[in-house]
């Protein structure tokens, strides 16, 4: 399963990276990391289940899909 909202498509990114304070100090800083949209597994009205990003689940975009047969 691929780690993607399929209903707004929120996938990976490279986030973070280090601020200009730590480039000062004598702390070796680390790069960038890449972050995971938060997946749940929300109920559909009509049965079965779907894995959706939190930020879908809390707008109720669950309740408006139809599972095509």
């Amino acid at each position: 399963m691929a780690k993607a909202c399929p209903v707004c498509n929120k996938s990976s990114l490279m986030a973070g990276g280090y601020s200009n304070r730590t480039r000062a100090t004598q702390y070796n800083p680390i790069g960038k990391k890449r972050r995971q949209p938060n997946l749940q597994w929300a109920a559909l009205p009509a049965g079965g289940r779907i894995k959706m990003c939190t930020r879908c689940l809390k707008a109720g975009k669950n309740l408006t899909i139809t599972v095509k047969k």
